[in-house]
């Protein structure tokens, strides 16, 4: 039986630049997320209110981390209050 070989590929480093925008789009997906455990919670029975506060306590600590990160890469997170925004001529969110 012959193996087949298959051809490697070269891993490319994003640019800063799309650090930042992966950034920004986590942030915007993870206040989402946040804001539809919030509204869940609201209409949750018995041990789905388990769930729901654990989902909450968990993407708020995250969101608390990645708006200190963008912090300290100099990102402004008032700019990011809008679901949807352009970013160097690309849309976001």
């Amino acid at each position: 039986m012959q193996e087949e070989y298959k051809k490697e590929e070269k891993i490319v480093e994003k640019t800063e630049v799309e650090k930042e925008i992966e950034l920004i789009r986590t942030i915007i997906k993870t206040r989402e997320e946040l804001k539809n455990n919030n509204k869940n919670f609201e209409y949750a029975k018995e041990e789905l209110i388990d769930y729901y506060t654990y989902q909450i306590k968990a993407n708020q600590a995250k969101l608390d981390y990645l708006i200190k990160l963008a912090k300290l890469k100099g990102i402004e997170v008032d700019m990011i209050n809008n679901k949807k925004y352009t970013f160097l001529g690309e849309e976001v969110g």
